[in-house]
């Protein structure tokens, strides 16, 4: 299926500024179109768009938007859409079943629909049987599944936003090795969101960069270079300061497994210090990074706080410290940035854990302003967080759990969904609260970050 756009914009409800304005962009049936830009240029709007999902009642649009020649939603039986966020895009208790599920709303014949489940889910190389829980899945694993339902619909339009952000590197070349198989096996057109460009302009035709104001490049992918992010601003391995946390044998299983989702692991977190935590799908590196932020008790072992509260205080087990503590003496960042979002603004959440953790209401207003500055989202200091690109949730996450000014910062992911200036920005601002004493402890995928920051790593498999 061709895509036509024609001076096309699109405000988004309760927002003053258009999310994308002035665009025009062809791409026609079976081309292979990778969309570039800063975060907040529109890029996940214009593919939700594309898939026929804007709510005509609350949105306002100018131009025109054409799929097939016909408007968006009357294409949508054609057009398969893989989004950001994948867990969004999971609505069945069991994997093979949510693959079945878009398969049965297109009417498939039952009798084909167990094949093409099958044929999907070993497609993408996932891990389990069809019976296996949505619920019991790592990030990166549930973004597997939900590109297994996409490609299920071999769809004329696949829509895919950033199809390899959660997965490991050895998963997401897997993930570009199936794209490349089943476009060639299909006249697809293929519109893709990423930012880690580099790896996917073997399977492109055209790199269109976008901007809120439309696009301002276009290019075969042969005359495209991504920026790099910048060098580490000192070496791994330089000496650290004391230790502020302690995990010791600390393992956990989720209600329901027969095997622990993590552990026993033995970590120690020190301030003046990046320790990165790395590792395949499914290792545990997100449930780590909640026990260590006090947010779920081991089942055994323990955490325990040593050099965190004050220079020879006396050891606290961190689970058992109340909400207000947590969040004085540690920043928390989830995977999901969604699930920490608990106000209506973007200033208001960033005020919140400050004032919870005993913080004046002046002094807190003026540290959010610091952080709307310093991440770039003074422009949507009013606007909802829940409306913010991935990117921006991102950042903004980020600043919730630096807002009450924390020793110990633990971050899932925390390059989702940024460009390079992005994680840029975010190594400059990590690495000026290690060298202030801060202890920094992250979860990524992102090669390129844990070279840029971390002085030490921790590698976990599956099992651990």
């Amino acid at each position: 299926m061709g895509i036509e756009a024609r001076g096309w914009g699109v405000r988004l409800p309760g927002r003053r500024a258009w999310a994308l304005r002035g665009l025009d962009l062809r791409i026609e049936p079976g081309e292979r179109v990778l969309l570039v830009g800063r975060s907040g240029a529109g890029k996940s709007t214009l593919l939700t768009a594309l898939a026929g999902l804007l709510d005509s009642a609350t949105t306002e649009t100018q131009g025109s938007l054409l799929v097939g020649g016909g408007l968006p939603r009357e294409a949508a039986a054609g057009t398969g859409l893989l989004l950001q966020d994948p867990e969004s895009q999971l609505v069945m208790g069991r994997a093979g079943d949510d693959v079945a599920f878009g398969l049965e709303n297109l009417c498939l014949p039952t009798a084909e629909i167990p094949a093409r489940v099958a044929e999907a889910l070993e497609a993408v190389d996932f891990p389990y049987p069809p019976e296996h829980s949505t619920h019991a899945l790592s990030g990166g694993e549930q973004q597997r599944l939900a590109l297994a339902g996409t490609l299920a619909l071999r769809p004329g339009l696949l829509l895919l936003d950033e199809p390899t952000a959660n997965l490991d590197p050895e998963g997401a070349a897997r993930v570009r090795a199936v794209l490349t198989r089943e476009l060639g096996e299909r006249l697809s057109t293929l519109v893709l969101v990423e930012h880690d460009v580099e790896p996917w302009l073997p399977l492109i035709d055209r790199v269109v960069t976008l901007t809120p104001e439309g696009v301002v490049g276009d290019s075969p992918p042969s005359r495209f270079r991504g920026e790099a992010l910048p060098a580490p601003l000192r070496t791994p391995g330089a000496a650290t300061g004391e230790p502020l946390l302690v995990a010791e044998a600390a393992a956990f299983r989720y209600p329901g497994s027969s095997d622990d989702a993590v552990g026993p692991v033995d970590v120690e977190l020190r301030s003046s210090e990046a320790l990165a935590i790395v590792g395949p799908n499914g290792s545990g590196k997100s449930t780590l990074a909640l026990i260590l932020g006090g947010l779920i008790a081991p089942r055994s072992g323990r955490v325990i706080a040593t050099q965190l509260l004050a220079p020879g205080g006396r050891q606290q087990v961190v689970a058992e410290w109340p909400a207000r503590r947590l969040a004085r003496h540690i920043g928390s960042v989830f995977q999901d940035p969604e699930h920490q979002f608990l106000t209506g603004s973007v200033r208001e959440e960033l005020m919140l854990g400050p004032l919870r953790a005993g913080m004046s209401a002046a002094r807190a207003a003026t540290g959010a302003h610091e952080l709307l500055e310093r991440l770039a989202l003074s422009h949507l200091a009013a606007a909802n967080p829940f409306t913010l690109s991935g990117g921006e949730k991102r950042r903004l996450s980020v600043g919730t759990a630096l807002a009450a000014a924390p020793r110990l910062l633990i971050l899932d992911e925390p390059t989702f969904g940024q460009d390079d200036a992005g994680r840029a920005e975010l190594r400059n601002l990590l690495a000026a609260l290690r060298d202030e004493g801060h202890g920094i402890c992250f979860v990524t995928h992102d090669e390129r970050f844990v070279r840029a920051l971390a002085d030490r790593t921790m590698t976990l498999g599956r099992g651990a």
